[in-house]
């Protein structure tokens, strides 16, 4: 005889209640970035939009940029860190692959034992993040979830590739999400391309390094014309299907917070999808550069902090990077 199973039923939706975000005090221009690659000031602009970008000091670590990322969101949404029920983390560039950095988050921030957990999706991390903690509260696991996207890609670039020596920066980027009694967030539409894998990689793998077969620390490359094409085209078709899944059309639409990986991308997708001018665009690229996991939730925090967005919009969120993996769905601004 099997037995009935008694099913958890949290909030009926759930909504982001705050967001934080921490930028590296050290600012780095294309002036220094041109000490080790043959370029110009306006070959980085006109291929990346890109003028500036921080970069972290030793003191600047994976786990002190998240605690601070992670104190100001909690602060926000006015969740204290003892009623998190979950700490997700997503990275790639920390570099012990266990215990998890989220453990450490939880602990550090005097979060109780919470569920904590870190998630390698690369640029779609945040938007996996999302998904993972929605469920999470409408199931009914956790009343609050913090989710925290934070890179120290100035550690895997390589500063003499041309192709890529200007991409990359560090920082931040949190939220914590809560129940909520109307919809708030639309369903995720995600998913990933794993024979275009090689496009965006790590040069070699951590052990190759390890066992001297290379003398370079392994650093980011990418296929840059593949993946500019698969992101302006493929992109803005799940863009759309991310409209669909929440019952919207672009006249509905307040924000537009892409991935900041470039700024040719991101206005490429603009076009694509033919968003109306009223449409408020992330362009925070231009200043922060690409920080992956981190990208969306500092330019949300920056548009909310400037007035380009504001508490109740409707936001289109969507991330896609290395894997090739991507993760877009519609919410509401905290």
């Amino acid at each position: 005889m099997s037995a009935t199973l008694k099913v958890s039923k949290g909030a009926p939706y759930a909504r982001i209640l705050g967001v934080g975000g921490y930028r590296p005090a050290r600012v780095v221009a294309n002036d220094e970035i041109l000490k080790h690659i043959d370029s110009s000031d306006e070959w980085i602009r006109s291929r990346s939009g890109i003028a500036t970008r921080h970069w972290a000091n030793d003191e600047e670590t994976v786990a002190e940029m998240s605690l601070a990322a992670a104190g100001k969101a909690l602060a926000s949404a006015g969740v204290g860190a003892e009623q998190l029920g979950a700490v997700v983390i997503s990275t790639v560039s920390h570099f012990r692959q266990t215990p998890s950095i989220a453990t450490e988050i939880a602990h550090r921030l005097g979060a109780g034992r919470p569920a904590a957990f870190d998630i390698s999706a690369a640029c779609a991390g945040f938007g996996y993040g999302l998904a993972i903690a929605k469920g999470m509260i409408v199931e009914g696991s956790a009343d609050y979830v913090l989710v925290v996207g934070v890179e120290r890609l100035s550690d895997l670039t390589d500063r003499e590739d041309r192709s890529t020596a200007f991409l990359f920066g560090d920082g931040a980027g949190a939220v914590v999400l809560g129940p909520s009694t109307e919809p708030a967030m639309g369903p995720t539409v995600w998913g990933s391309e794993g024979d275009k894998a090689e496009t965006i990689a790590q040069t070699v793998p951590w052990d190759a390094y390890r066992e001297g077969a290379v003398e370079r620390f392994p650093a980011l490359r990418q296929e840059g014309q593949t993946v500019f094409r698969w992101a302006v085209f493929e992109m803005s078709k799940v863009a759309a299907q991310a409209l669909e899944a929440a019952g919207i059309t672009t006249d509905d639409l307040d924000v537009f917070i892409p991935h900041q990986a470039n700024m040719r991308i991101i206005d490429s997708m603009v076009k694509t999808l033919k968003l109306p001018e009223h449409v408020a665009v992330a362009r925070d690229v231009e200043t922060t550069g690409n920080t992956s996991a981190a990208s969306i939730p500092l330019a949300m925090e920056r548009m909310l902090e400037t007035g380009q967005a504001k508490s109740g919009d409707t936001a289109l969120v969507i991330g896609f990077g290395a894997g090739l993996v991507y993760a877009a769905t519609v919410v509401t601004l905290p």
